[in-house]
């Protein structure tokens, strides 16, 4: 009896990814269950346009969604600041025989009306950099001008909510309250700066996010969480149940009220 019920278990957790109605992805960076959420979106978006795309990745570092998007036959320009960045990014293109499809720019995102030319990228990446630059206004309406109408833009802020939740549940109550109170305060709901409280310059929640964007030009039309729950589960359990942790993520990704608690949030904007 003991044998027989842990077969039935074992396949319980095979068939739980289908059961979800999501399709695990493959192995390669696709398959992170902290970028995963972010990825399906992109390969739906990019399967929709059916061709190599322009696309631009501000702050792109070292490559991490460039060097894939250029191995699937993308043109990828990384804008970023540090210039030790770009040459890990040079030298891991290289090694990825993908080094003719990526050009690697010093700047950051207010540079780029002065690098790039306005209206020509497909795609535009902007991941974990709202946070702490100086006026996110300006940053995205830079994102915008470099952008095709029609173009779409694929931004991750952190999450206030998840911050909070994190605070209050390891004990820094006095952070917490204040991401709370500043989140209230703030005129457009991103908590602001907190020197000393939070490496972060500010977060977001979704609807702060949205208009964000909305004022610059662009019309939101997905919003998913990243990292729902892949920053509580600890690392042995993650690591020995990577499917089935990827599938929850994928899973719960679009459902509210999951999607309001994940680490992060995910924005696919097209430009008007």
């Amino acid at each position: 009896m003991r044998r027989r019920h842990r077969t039935n278990r074992m396949a319980r957790v095979d068939l739980w990814p289908r059961l979800l109605g999501v399709e695990c992805l493959a192995v390669g960076p696709h398959a992170a269950p902290r970028t995963a959420v972010i990825w399906a979106v992109l390969r739906e978006e990019l399967a929709r346009i059916g061709r190599p795309v322009v696309a631009v990745d501000v702050g792109g570092g070292t490559g991490g969604f460039a060097v894939p998007l250029a191995r699937d036959g993308h043109v990828v320009t990384v804008v970023d600041a540090s210039p030790d960045a770009l040459a890990a990014l040079t030298r891991r293109a290289a090694d990825a025989g993908v080094a003719d499809r990526i050009e690697a720019v010093q700047g950051d995102v207010d540079d780029l009306v002065r690098l790039l030319p306005p209206d020509s990228a497909d795609l535009v990446l902007c991941h974990s950099l709202l946070e702490v630059v100086d006026d996110p206004a300006d940053a995205v309406a830079a994102l915008a001008a470099c952008l095709r109408r029609g173009g779409v833009a694929s931004v991750v802020v952190a999450n206030r909510v998840a911050a909070v939740l994190a605070r209050a549940v390891a004990g820094q109550l006095r952070m917490a309250a204040d991401l709370v109170c500043r989140g209230v305060d703030e005129p457009q709901g991103a908590a602001g700066p907190a020197p000393g409280l939070d490496r972060l310059g500010r977060r977001f929640d979704a609807s702060s996010a949205r208009r964000l964007l909305d004022d610059a030009g662009f019309e939101v039309e997905a919003v998913h969480g990243v990292r729902v729950v892949a920053d509580l589960v600890p690392g042995a359990i993650a690591e020995a149940e990577q499917e089935q942790l990827l599938a929850f993520e994928l899973a719960a990704s679009a459902i509210s009220p999951y999607r309001e608690i994940a680490t992060q949030l995910h924005l696919l904007a097209r430009r008007r």
